[in-house]
């Protein structure tokens, strides 16, 4: 029992060692869009990890179609942490069957290609390390762009770390499992209302105000869990209303997703299945973690009290530097 409880305390340490040097979950875009009979243009969107030189070439570059040809060099400008491209093609023949894409993804990256016809539907892709490239189809597959959405939604809660480490923190301070899945529920609801709210246009916030939010949401949940493990008869808030709380910051939660999912962009004539299948993965990213820390919990309570109590105080105190380090980057960066 004593190694199982050190190799969780060493899990603990691996686990929250992670986002202070994580990126946002920032896929890759790349698109092909019709403007005339045979004439495309071809726009990219490659995220620059900040861990690397500014002036690094990306490690992907756009795969165009056989049958297609660039006319002229391509335009390339850096942005925040991104490269963006443009550059027009001239296709001559049928596309259905041919691919376009990336080079290569490294690693667990995911991207988008999108392709937007004239005179027939967008088709849209989720391209990874293993596919790079998609393939046009002759008519798109709507169970392919539900499958695909679905599994963009669970990956942007189990690697966007605010989102993560507030579901985290939320856990370790309400703890028993049926309280834990309510209040995880509450957080869905009220991050799909605003995601989809804005989504269709109905409203928004600008980012950064929403962003410093999020991280306030993590430092809240921080301080409760702090002061409970302070003092275990103390009722919080969220103790006493966590479902509340979790609605509370998952409206603003849901604004960050939005922002998200417009990087990626949504295709037309499956907006409903493709926000229906994000809000799922989300859902079902969120319970796998619950599961998890729920797991990892009564496996620290087995082993030694001592043990328990510095792993929680350590996870506590790195989500709640984590989440003012953001709070502070947000608001005065």
């Amino acid at each position: 029992m004593r190694h199982l409880a050190r190799a969780i305390m060493a899990l603990v340490l691996a686990f929250i060692a992670a986002p202070l040097g994580a990126d946002e979950l920032r896929p890759a875009v790349i698109e092909m869009t019709e403007r005339e009979a045979g004439e495309w243009v071809l726009e990219w969107k490659l995220p620059v990890s900040s861990s690397r030189a500014p002036n690094a070439a990306p490690l992907a570059q756009p795969v165009i179609p056989q049958g297609c040809a660039m006319q002229g060099e391509p335009v390339q400008r850096a942005a925040s942490l991104a490269l963006l491209g443009r550059a027009a093609l001239r296709c001559d023949s049928a596309l259905a069957g041919a691919s376009f894409g990336l080079s290569e993804l490294v690693g667990s990256a995911d991207a988008i290609a999108r392709y937007v016809p004239l005179d027939g539907p967008v088709q849209t892709f989720r391209l990874t390390a293993e596919a790079p490239v998609a393939r046009i189809l002759a008519a798109p597959d709507r169970s392919v762009v539900f499958a695909d959405y679905l599994v963009i939604g669970a990956e942007h809660i189990l690697l966007g770390w605010d989102h993560l480490l507030f579901v985290i923190a939320l856990v370790l301070l309400v703890r028993a499992p049926w309280p834990v899945i309510k209040a995880a529920t509450a957080f869905t609801v009220a991050h799909s209302i605003t995601l989809v709210a804005t989504t269709l246009g109905y409203t928004g916030l600008p980012s950064r105000p929403v962003e410093a939010l999020i991280a306030l949401s993590i430092v809240f949940l921080a301080v409760e869990v702090a002061l409970v493990m302070r003092n275990p008869d103390r009722v919080t808030w969220t103790r006493r209303y966590p479902w509340l709380v979790a609605f509370g910051f998952g409206l603003f939660h849901g604004f960050g997703f939005a922002g998200a999912l417009a990087d990626i962009g949504l295709p037309q004539g499956e907006v409903a299945s493709a926000l229906l299948a994000f809000n799922l993965g989300v859902e079902a990213g969120q319970l796998l973690v619950i599961a998890a820390i729920i797991a990892i919990l009564a496996a620290l309570k087995r082993g030694p009290r001592m043990l328990e109590t510095r792993a929680l105080k350590l996870a506590t105190y790195a989500i709640g530097v984590t989440g003012a380090y953001w709070l502070v980057e947000r608001v005065v960066g």
